[in-house]
């Protein structure tokens, strides 16, 4: 080997020697750091009045779903609430946030009541009629978007934000609220430390 080319390769050794650490250090730093966590004092209008502070449940894992009255995954309704009920007392919030996004809402809040009462008699908590994507979307869905890409796609779309309220994890509207899936990740969210 030519003392030019054994000094080229030491210099090519060194830099990826550089670059491997670097990128070793930078790993290594990204192991520590956890997306943003859920931003204090964010809060929806209730469908029954007043105000749903998420700064009140924490501690507690969120599933929040954006719904529809008119779509054909609107009998999941009957599902949320089973969930709701099921696993209300262990600690899990179930919030359904009426949205027409996808324009299949009714017309105003006490049309969605009314519907969802009579035909599912829900008692989870609801929302009024909230934007849950682009410009006009709250806050919540916001902060979803910028911190961990998640988006809805169409109604139905549920997101699961752990007690710790920085875990997020989430589910098109094709899996059901009783699927095996999703109860495994509700269960594991309940069980894990604050």
């Amino acid at each position: 080997m030519t003392k030019h080319a054994t000094g080229l390769s030491r210099r090519l050794a060194l830099r990826l020697g550089v670059a491997a650490g670097t990128f070793i250090a930078l790993a290594a730093g990204s192991q520590n750091m956890r997306p943003a966590g859920l931003p204090d004092g964010l809060q929806f209008p209730s469908i029954d009045g007043g105000m749903i502070a998420l700064d009140a449940l924490k501690g507690r894992p969120i599933l929040v779903v954006n719904t529809a009255s008119r779509c054909g995954f609107t009998n999941q309704l009957a599902g949320l609430q089973m969930l709701h009920e099921t696993y209300g007392e262990a600690g899990l919030f179930v919030l359904a946030v009426p949205s027409n996004d996808f324009r299949q809402e009714l017309k105003d809040a006490e049309s969605v009541k009314e519907f969802c009462d009579i035909n599912y008699g829900l008692t989870l908590p609801m929302t009024d009629i909230t934007p849950v994507r682009g410009r006009k979307a709250h806050p919540l869905y916001k902060w979803l978007a910028q911190a961990h890409g998640v988006r809805p796609r169409w109604n139905f779309h549920k997101v699961l934000i752990g007690a710790d309220r920085s875990a997020v994890k989430d589910w098109p509207a094709a899996v059901r609220p009783d699927a095996p899936r999703l109860l495994q990740a509700i269960e594991q969210s309940l069980a894990a430390p604050v």
